[in-house]
């Protein structure tokens, strides 16, 4: 059995170090560029993070303001700049910081057609359009399933040689316990990979859809008080930099740059996918030709609805807020019971 164990886990070893000697070049400027997409995401949450910081201490004056500043310091710039020479070095062909442990995904990918054509990899794809964008979300989606493919392959080869050695040394009960908790734990993390997309893609939606009362109130606003649509449109947009008011300065430089309002409105809709916004970007293509009165009372009637759906979706999430809290609050009752309990006990046992 434990020749057969080995046996495997040589072969998964081989075949991962195979297929790592057949990377390409073109591989890993896909990987690279990969990695360029994610420094330039983590520098954008740094920056949001910072500028919410920066709100919150203009808010504080005197002692308290000062106060605040020494305890809220931020270590961002160093961060940042530490991603940006990373992104310089990735740029200028110096691949240190791309792991060659996904490199076999990408090699896969390639070899086998019929990944690509897998509904796994659809459904990634539509996910990664949603968060990175048309242009980058093929690069994004490779680069995942590059992850799923290849992670498992090393490292299930790993946990089998760990358990093997350790039935060899006579540890029988940790060699089964490295076999059966190494390779479960492998799977798990897997699927980690593969959910982190959707998880991602499930946040900026309820975001975008918590973010839409504010935008369309402040739109009917803008265009009941005379303003064209395209102008209303811009100076929303550009009022907040959150999820929903980034893609909307997205369509917006679209449109300045002469992309046809259909075009631009469409792509709104399938970067953020939600009922809201679809129904709100259709309403301004269909009404783009009427007067700022009766867009202005569609968009206040818009806005109404969409007030009331965030009431109601506030009472959703406190009814499920109090339904999780049942539990450790019967288990801090039960604590309690129990602490009330024993010493009663103790004194009926002593009588």
């Amino acid at each position: 059995m434990i020749v057969v164990i080995l046996i495997l886990s040589t072969a998964l070893a081989a075949g991962w170090l195979i297929l790592v000697g057949r990377v390409t070049k073109e591989d890993w400027i896909a990987a690279a560029y990969c990695k360029v997409l994610e420094n330039h995401r983590a520098i954008d949450k740094l920056r949001l993070k910072d500028r919410e910081r920066n709100k919150m201490l203009a808010q504080l004056q005197g002692i308290v303001a000062i106060v605040a500043r020494l305890l809220f310091t931020s270590d961002s710039e160093k961060k940042i700049e530490k991603l940006r020479r990373s992104n310089t070095d990735l740029q200028s062909g110096n691949l240190k910081s791309v792991s060659v442990f996904i490199m076999p995904g990408y090699v896969l990918q390639r070899e086998f057609e019929a990944i690509g054509k897998s509904g796994i990899h659809k459904k990634m794809a539509g996910q990664s359009y949603e968060i990175y964008g048309k242009k980058n979300a093929i690069y994004i989606t490779k680069n995942t399933l590059a992850k799923i493919l290849s992670y498992p392959i090393i490292s299930v080869a790993a946990t089998v040689m760990l358990g093997v050695i350790s039935l060899a040394m006579g540890n029988a009960t940790a060699g089964k316990a490295i076999l059966g908790i190494g390779t479960i734990l492998v799977l798990v993390l897997t699927y980690a990979i593969y959910d982190g997309l959707n998880d991602m893609v499930k946040k900026r939606r309820s975001a975008i859809i918590k973010q839409f009362p504010n935008v369309v109130s402040k739109l009917a606003l803008l265009a009941t008080s005379g303003m064209i649509v395209d102008r209303a449109w811009k100076e929303t947009a550009y009022s907040q930099e959150t999820e929903l008011y980034r893609e909307m300065q997205k369509t917006s430089k679209e449109l300045d740059n002469l992309v046809s309002p259909e075009t631009a409105f469409n792509g709104f809709i399938n970067r953020c996918n939600t009922k809201e916004t679809a129904k709100l970007a259709s309403a301004i293509m269909q009404n783009s030709s009427k007067g700022n009165a009766e867009i202005g009372i569609l968009l206040k009637n818009m806005a109404k609805e969409a007030w009331q759906e965030r009431r109601h979706m506030a009472k959703r999430d406190a009814e499920k807020a109090n339904s999780r809290l049942m539990i450790p609050t019967m288990m801090l009752f039960l604590a309690i019971l129990v602490m009330l309990m024993v010493p009663i006990a103790m004194n009926f046992s002593e009588i």
